[in-house]
């Protein structure tokens, strides 16, 4: 697949209407066609083609998080989505740089409702896919796991070979970090009985160790769970460029992402929890001096 990198030298036009870009290409890096990074990819893709003018931004599904950044670093993408957590030891991640605050991921771990698991301790020995190679949900799944001392039968599957696996019968658990809801394990939830596990006896020396995750409760109403709520990690996600992008362009995606905004909504709903307040806070990623003069114009 070709990748377009045409971006860093596109030319900006202004006008009294506001900004229009011409000749830039956009590739943008998501995850699993069933995860919310690939909807709000694909929302953003519109948005920037229909308010800057410029040819719809390429959406390539990834395996997540970690291959986005690699991607980025390696200029096979242009911006990307990834969580906070999945910058650490890329070589050359320094040069990235953050455009936004996303929504935040909730860790989900989701098990077949007849196996008599409750516990992220009972998964010791179970089949269980800990996310895809690359992934931001192998990084969480591996870092859980070693810390509660949990030894299941580990495989990488992406989202949606998870879920058909469980569907099949070839796998008892998965690891899925999303925002809420993600398409893939609602429509799992609705043709097949599971339970999604409870956490909080594994936060407290998790994130003693990991400060970089939150913790949350993920409401049963989401999937209609009828195990009930579950408290779980939160970690936050980013929208990254190269520190190369050109100030007028990280600026002009930045507007138009927040103008833009209502119709992110409708490309997922995850996308109603993203503020200009929280935005900026995208440590350890700096955010990119196009994305500030953004901010700033904002009064934020």
């Amino acid at each position: 697949m070709h990748l377009a990198v045409s971006l860093f030298t596109a030319a900006t036009v202004l006008t009294g209407c506001g900004s229009t870009l011409e000749d830039v290409k956009i590739t943008m890096a998501t995850g699993s066609e069933g995860g919310v990074y690939y909807s709000l990819g694909n929302g953003l893709a519109d948005i920037w083609s229909g308010r800057l003018g410029i040819a719809r931004p390429q959406v390539v599904a990834t395996a997540g998080s970690k291959d986005n950044v690699v991607r980025l670093v390696n200029d096979q993408a242009q911006v990307g989505f990834s969580q906070a957590d999945a910058v650490d030891g890329v070589p050359g991640a320094d040069k990235l740089r953050a455009l936004a605050r996303m929504h935040d991921d909730y860790l989900q771990v989701i098990v077949r409702a007849d196996l008599p698991v409750s516990k992220l301790g009972e998964l010791s020995g179970l089949r269980v896919s800990i996310g895809g190679h690359e992934s931001g949900v192998e990084i969480i799944a591996r870092r859980l796991l070693r810390s509660a001392n949990v030894t299941p039968q580990e495989v990488n599957l992406g989202l949606d070979d998870s879920a058909q696996a469980m569907q099949e019968g070839r796998l008892d658990a998965f690891f899925w970090s999303g925002g809420l809801p993600t398409a893939r394990i609602t429509e799992l939830t609705k043709g097949l009985g599971v339970r999604m596990l409870d956490l909080s006896e594994d936060l407290v020396a998790f994130r003693q160790q990991y400060p970089v995750y939150g913790s949350a409760t993920l409401p049963a109403s989401t999937y209609n769970l009828q195990s009930g709520p579950v408290i779980t990690l939160v970690v936050r996600n980013f929208l990254l460029v190269s520190e190369k992008m050109s100030d007028d362009v990280a600026e002009a995606l930045v507007r138009k992402l927040f103008e833009g905004q209502p119709e992110l909504v409708k490309a997922h709903s995850a996308a109603r929890t993203i503020e200009q307040r929280s935005a900026i806070e995208t440590s350890p990623v700096p955010l990119h001096n196009g994305a500030v003069r953004y901010y700033r114009d904002a009064k934020i």
